[in-house]
């Protein structure tokens, strides 16, 4: 089980680690986006710094239409569980996003009122 927290507008932010290739792990802040339909986005900057593999590039469609992402294969660590997964990365991602494939293994918990947030 992780703890998560509510943003100032309701989002819904779980620390992670990344794991950078030379294995040294990175802690961060990343946003959950139920409209994001992949595991994972970041911005290109970030993957030059964790050197993670390219794997390929796709077209998705986002709110602000169309986009071209490459695709790298990242690891990362969530529960204490370490993944390796598809990372798109981009130009114009402002934040680290989690997306709603991550609900297929872990039970969301959200009770706003209490400020509960947890995956389980």
């Amino acid at each position: 089980m992780i703890q998560g927290r509510f943003g100032d507008k309701g989002e819904l932010y779980f620390e992670i680690d990344l794991i950078a290739a030379d294995r040294t792990i990175i802690p961060v802040e990343a946003m959950l986006d139920t409209g994001f339909t992949e595991l994972m986005a970041i911005n290109k900057q970030d993957i030059e710094d964790l050197d993670w593999s390219y794997f390929a590039k796709e077209e998705l469609l986002t709110a602000q239409g169309l986009a071209n992402f490459d695709i790298y294969t990242g690891k990362i660590i969530v529960d204490e569980q370490e993944f390796e997964i598809p990372v798109f990365a981009g130009d114009n991602i402002q934040e680290i996003l989690l997306g709603s494939q991550w609900l297929k293994r872990f039970d969301l918990v959200a009770r706003y009122r209490e400020s509960l947030l947890r995956w389980e």
